[in-house]
């Protein structure tokens, strides 16, 4: 049957997917199948992702909103709200902070991917990162047509077309925290030139060798907002991946925009995530509790790596050590492949890292050590 004129102008458009990288974890397959295929089974350390159980007033409160037959607000309750303005005043040294300051989001990773195109970009602007960072920054800026752009210092940058400028400290892959000096420093050139800022700051609860700041720390914003908006996620500091539960904070222009474009796209927090979302944000104990299972995790990780013969760079915060033998990243991959363990290869995060592996802390205590024996 002939095709119609509408069904081959269809046909002949190019995909969406055809602007976007290879799914890097596809690449990673095989060797997660001779790292199963140890006999003490797989140690997988590659993909972030928690593994210890969701704490127990978090499943509580789920649980007690389970009843939940309405439709949610995209804005969420004015209980979630209360709580996110109040932590970011009590956790990030921000002052000031009101409703309209604050967004819940569906995970941290939809607001990365989609947040270019919410805001209205496309072809002929500019969205920056970090030349080794999270590889979603890139896919955001190439769905919606805009010119993915790699920094090393972002105040080197042309800010001619520059729209979006991510910056990301904690950093994934490499742990580097942004000192307070640094961040004031960035924050006054972006105003300067009329560049938003957006920090992914996912991993600020987990400093480990350094002390991690906030954009909307006082002394770095000055006290006002405007220009700068901070990411964050419960994924890993609560457990709650599962959950995708995160938020936004910052300008209220900025917030109030991104609020009514997700309003007509249903970009709701399902109601038991946002009593879930107040429960975890209220305490402050199972962040300890985690803190201290990644903190042995992270000692015994580190010390078995170098005694293998690696070198650890960074790594001074977040979940992950950035470490490297000197070699191509995919023959390291390998190497611990053989070894059941599966890491993460560093070009991944961008060809600066083609000599480098992630190594997440991400698995059970004893998953953890059996890793140590085999690099033993």
């Amino acid at each position: 049957m002939p095709r119609t004129r509408k069904q081959s102008s269809v046909s002949a458009a190019a995909p969406v997917s055809s602007r976007l990288p290879v799914f890097p974890w596809d690449r990673l397959a095989p060797y997660k199948s001779t790292a199963a295929a140890h006999p003490g089974g797989i140690v997988d350390l590659s993909v972030g992702t928690p593994v210890d159980p969701v704490p127990e007033l978090i499943q509580a409160a789920l649980k007690a909103a389970s009843d939940s037959p309405g439709y949610p607000t995209v804005w969420g309750t004015e209980a979630l709200r209360d709580a996110l303005t109040g932590w970011v005043e009590r956790r990030l040294g921000a002052a000031g902070v009101a409703h309209e300051n604050v967004l819940p989001v569906v995970g941290s990773k939809e607001l990365v991917a989609w947040l270019p195109t919410q805001l209205g970009l496309g072809p002929g602007d500019r969205v920056a990162y970090p030349r080794l960072a999270y590889p979603t920054y890139e896919v955001g800026a190439r769905l919606c047509g805009a010119e993915p752009v790699v920094y090393d210092d972002p105040t080197e940058l042309d800010p001619e077309g520059l729209k979006l400028l991510w910056l990301n400290s904690p950093s994934n892959p490499t742990g580097r925290v942004l000192p307070k000096d640094e961040l004031i420093r960035i924050v006054a050139w972006a105003r300067e030139h009329g560049v938003l800022v957006f920090s992914d700051e996912c991993y600020l609860e987990l400093g480990w060798e350094a002390e991690p700041v906030s954009v909307l720390h006082a002394d770095v914003c000055g006290g006002t907002y405007e220009g700068v908006v901070a990411v964050h996620s419960l994924s890993k500091r609560s457990n709650l991946a599962g959950y995708r539960a995160a938020f936004v904070a910052g300008d209220a222009a900025v917030l109030h925009e991104l609020l009514q474009i997700r309003k007509h796209g249903g970009m709701m927090t399902p109601a038991p995530v946002q009593a879930a979302t107040v429960a975890a944000l209220g305490d402050d104990e199972h962040v300890a509790q985690q803190r201290a299972r990644y903190a042995r995790r992270r000692a015994v990780l580190r010390a078995a790596l170098e005694a293998h013969g690696f070198r650890i760079e960074h790594s001074e915060a977040s979940l992950y050590l950035w470490a490297t033998r000197d070699e191509p990243c995919w023959d390291t991959v390998a190497h611990l492949a053989g070894l059941g363990i599966l890491v993460a290869p560093g070009d991944f995060y961008g060809p600066a890292g083609d000599h480098f592996v992630r190594v997440a802390l991400t698995a059970s205590d004893e998953r953890v050590d059996a890793a140590v024996a085999r690099l033993a």
